[in-house]
């Protein structure tokens, strides 16, 4: 159990043996692991009683040796250069904030990002640039994708060297893949759901009828990479979709009637109540069976 230390008014909590050594072993409930390692990012002693514990485990002289490979093949530090007298000492990013980017996976980071803003500039630009009719229907119809798209590549060995490490630990996982599907649909859904809102409707459905749709799909795509693996889940999700709303516009089509049978297909699958209740009941029943899936994502998922 914790045990605590009484400053002033103020009451702080600090980790015992019997609460490390169960931790160490694994055994530890997992709300009370998270709880033991974001308390241990701000108490030194604290730390230093987990390493030791962890330590004293099978898995100890394990990790030694991999220390020591991995200090072993850091090259000689060059030795800094004498800091002129008015120098004013430089802020440290906050371990947090680059712990937080490492986590948000590809929505922060690499070149997903910008292939989102590359989607909504090219529509734009297609949209106002050249005239081209049915520009919404079109950005509606890739739309879902994209967040499938970041699922896939946000999670699994393809996605970070580490991850059979990150996903043993109690804040990989489950907890991992939703925080990169999480920031995956936060930058997306507003990113794309506004560049709808600026294209000229030409009788597509609204902008934002494609939200439950993504939603759906990207979970749907989170809960079968338990099966499948990520990418394999992605392509599945993904490339269903695309063939359910691109499948029945003729490829011969000019651009206005091929705009104008896009529109009308997307209008059977997106508009009205009961096509967003029947996304709303996919995107529930994909959250569902993500949870009862739970334990699977502790293991590889990148096939």
């Amino acid at each position: 159990m914790r045990h605590a230390t009484t400053n002033g008014d103020a009451r702080v909590w600090h980790v015992s043996d019997d609460l490390a050594a169960r931790y160490a072993e694994g055994v530890l409930p997992e709300p009370e692991a998270w709880s033991l390692e974001k308390h241990v990012e701000g108490c030194g002693g604290c730390a230093a009683t987990v390493s030791e514990a962890v330590r004293g485990t099978a898995a100890g002289p394990v990790l030694a040796e991999i220390r020591d490979a991995v200090l072993a093949s850091l090259p000689a530090p060059a030795p800094a250069p004498a800091a002129p007298a008015a120098r004013r000492p430089r802020r440290r990013v906050p371990h947090r904030f680059a712990r937080l980017l490492w986590a948000a996976g590809p929505a922060v980071r690499g070149a997903w990002l910008p292939a989102v803003l590359v989607v909504a500039a090219g529509a734009l630009a297609l949209a106002y640039g050249t005239g081209y009719p049915g520009v919404r229907a079109l950005l509606l119809a890739v739309a879902p994708v994209v967040p499938v798209a970041g699922v896939a590549l946000s999670y699994g060995p393809h996605a970070d060297p580490l991850h059979e490490v990150a996903a043993a630990t109690p804040g990989g996982g489950l907890r991992l893949a939703l925080t990169r599907t999480v920031a995956v649909l936060a930058v997306s859904l507003p990113l794309l759901t506004l560049t709808g809102l600026l294209l000229p409707a030409s009788g597509a459905p609204a902008a934002a009828a494609w939200l439950l749709p993504g939603l759906a799909l990207a979970l749907g795509s989170l809960a079968l990479a338990s099966f499948v693996g990520c990418r394999t889940a992605a392509l599945l999700t993904g490339g269903g979709w695309l063939l359910a709303v691109l499948g029945p516009v003729p490829a011969a089509s000019s651009g206005g009637a091929a705009g104008a049978r896009l529109a009308e297909q997307l209008s059977r699958c997106l508009d009205g109540v009961g096509a967003q209740s029947a996304w709303a009941s996919a995107a529930v029943l994909s959250a569902v069976l993500v949870t009862a899936r739970r334990p699977v994502y502790d293991r590889p998922l990148g096939r």
